[in-house]
């Protein structure tokens, strides 16, 4: 039987303490890091988790989330790089969607009773 690790917990608990700990420093010690303003830093790592949290659900074939994940990354990257208010605006529907998505699908798994779907499903 083969082991399997649940990689979604570290993986946004890592990118959870990076962000703040960007914050932090932006905040107390000083405004930018190698030029780069910490809140602007700090966002592209949420962006990165998200990325990689979609990519570690493809890896084991749970598209579901993988959808909703990378729905929440590509959100976050017209946050950060929309040039207009329109770009932006659709960068935090995005999110806000994903995000809804996330906790539905999370919601009926708990519900079904099943921790981890089959690749099929």
């Amino acid at each position: 039987m083969a082991e399997t690790v649940d990689l979604q917990a570290p993986v946004v608990g890592g990118g959870l303490v990076v962000a703040i700990g960007l914050l932090v420093y932006g905040r107390v010690v000083s405004e930018t890091i190698v030029g780069i303003d910490a809140a602007v830093g700090a966002t592209w790592v949420l962006a990165a988790t998200f990325a990689a949290l979609a990519a570690i659900h493809a890896s084991v074939g749970q598209y579901d989330l993988t959808l909703g994940h990378g729905g929440g990354a590509v959100g976050w990257l017209l946050v950060l790089l929309g040039s207009t208010g329109p770009h932006v605006a659709l960068g935090l529907v995005l999110l806000v969607l994903s995000g809804g998505y996330i906790a539905i699908r999370t919601r009926r798994r708990r519900d079904d009773g099943s921790k981890e779907p089959s690749a099929g499903r």
